[in-house]
């Protein structure tokens, strides 16, 4: 069976005769899916009028555990962009009420981000519903296939990571 990478990789071996197909191959379609999801992601989260940045500042906030807060700093480094980009998307947040900002106890100089019980309810939905498209999307493929899957990608990140 063909898919319409198969074309483009045709179309590229032709005018690059050094051009490794199976690279190009394995590389565009992780792209194609890469964005499928985000392009799902992003429907999905619409319907609960949020966008991804918002999002993931949530899922930021929900995945360092109870009780669900950081610094601005600490979600800064973990989102990969800057304190001051952050700290407009936490006002944004705040105003909608997703999120509190106040002084940490120990250290008043500090400021900490803490999911509201509204964000913490907004991130639950809309991560049911995310986890529901992954699923439909890699549940089409046997059980055998998903853990070979797994396990083939798990060793390119590993070679990413010793990259880093």
């Amino acid at each position: 069976m063909k898919d319409f990478v198969d074309a483009h990789v045709d179309l590229w071996a032709g005018q690059l005769p050094e051009l490794d197909r199976d690279v190009e191959g394995i590389t565009v379609r992780l792209q194609v899916l890469t964005r499928y999801l985000e392009r799902r992601r992003e429907a999905v989260l619409a319907e609960y009028g949020l966008q991804l940045w918002e999002f993931k500042t949530l899922h930021m906030l929900r995945r360092g555990g109870t009780p669900y807060r950081a610094t601005p700093g600490g979600l800064a480094k973990q989102l990969g962009m800057s304190p001051a980009a952050l700290t407009n998307r936490l006002d944004a947040l705040e105003r909608r009420g997703y999120i509190e900002r106040s002084h940490d106890r120990d250290d008043r100089r500090k400021v900490v981000a803490t999911l509201t019980s509204a964000g913490n309810e907004l991130w639950e939905r809309g991560i049911g519903e995310i986890l529901r498209v992954e699923e439909e999307l890699v549940h089409r493929l046997p059980a055998a296939d998903r853990t070979r899957l797994d396990d083939l990608l798990r060793q390119l990140v590993l070679i990413t990571e010793k990259d880093s």
